[in-house]
């Protein structure tokens, strides 16, 4: 895979971390103007294209309120929401000045500002990039990783997440994960109140449940599928940046080969935290539908292999 350039790729990932900002909303108000118009037959007397348009127009500044006040806290609080879920931990520069070593000659080769460094207490091997900003940004390694991986390979791992932080691929995913879990969070609710038989009284508010919830669901399924590809790509271009730094595609290769043999972690519970690691952490299930592909949240990492020896 052709890799196009450090700047070429900001400039793209900042477009669309724009448009996805753009996306999200405009989907989300679709589909809120979609449950008024598919609840108008619920009703027992006919309700104009003009009262559905007024039934939404009143719900906007509270859609608005709701997602401000979600994204907000998702800014602010992001790291710590992704440390609990991944287990990380700081690691100390008196603990392993090893890693430090390697990703400040690293940064220093590249002007960027060293981000924080988090180990997570777990013998597999893997290893992401988190961050919103320069004071947010940080590399999380796994303790197998930096123990079974040789100067060369893990020098090539931190460059690869490196990448993805030069590209602002961490910003872009982390705003993609923000506003599925907006939907993820509406579609548990509404499942929840149909579970325990809260769904209202009469003909309408079961109605209203219903529709809510399926139109949530489609929600969600667009964009996590919209979410899944990104994820997908940016891994290809962070490994060709990881080359293109180290001057050691190989050594990404013979990283990337010993990940593939034990990349699970087991602290990692959560899918959209999951596609943030070089390898899916989470045990896999085996499908024999191509369809599941879609969902992948990593390309096929022999296939990674492959390109890199191509180098």
């Amino acid at each position: 895979m052709q890799y196009f350039g450090l700047q070429s790729q900001i400039w793209k990932n900042n477009t669309n971390s724009v448009l996805l900002l753009i996306m999200f909303p405009v989907i989300f108000f679709g589909l809120t103007w979609l449950f008024f118009f598919l609840l108008s037959f619920s009703q027992n007397e006919p309700i104009s294209l003009n009262q559905v348009n007024q039934s939404f127009f009143s719900t906007v500044p509270f859609i608005i309120l709701g997602v401000t006040v979600w994204f907000i806290i998702a800014y602010f609080f992001h790291t710590v929401m992704i440390n609990s879920a991944t287990d990380s931990k700081p690691l100390a520069r008196a603990e392993n000045k090893r890693v430090y070593n390697l990703v400040e000659n690293l940064c220093i080769s590249t002007g960027m500002t060293v981000p924080k460094i988090y180990i997570i207490e777990d013998d597999s091997l893997n290893a992401f990039a988190s961050g919103i900003s320069s004071g947010t940004f940080s590399i999380s390694l796994s303790r197998g990783i930096i123990i079974k991986l040789n100067d060369e390979e893990l020098e090539a791992v931190i460059a690869h997440e490196l990448t993805h932080i030069r590209n602002r691929d961490v910003r872009l995913l982390i705003i993609s994960i923000v506003f599925v879990g907006i939907f993820a969070f509406i579609s548990q609710a509404l499942f929840r109140t149909i579970q325990f038989g809260r769904v209202g009284r009469g003909k309408k508010g079961g109605a209203g449940i219903l529709i809510a919830m399926v139109l949530a669901l489609v929600g969600l399924l667009v964009s996590t599928l919209f979410r899944f590809a990104l994820s997908r790509k940016r891994e290809y271009l962070a490994d060709a940046g990881s080359a293109e730094l180290t001057h050691r595609p190989l050594a990404l290769a013979s990283a990337l080969r010993k990940i593939s043999e034990d990349p699970t972690i087991e602290a990692v519970k959560r899918k959209d935290v999951a596609q943030m690691f070089i390898e899916n952490p989470q045990k896999e299930e085996k499908s024999s539908f191509s369809i599941s592909s879609l969902f992948a949240t990593h390309p096929p990492i022999a296939k990674r292999i492959q390109i890199l020896e191509q180098f």
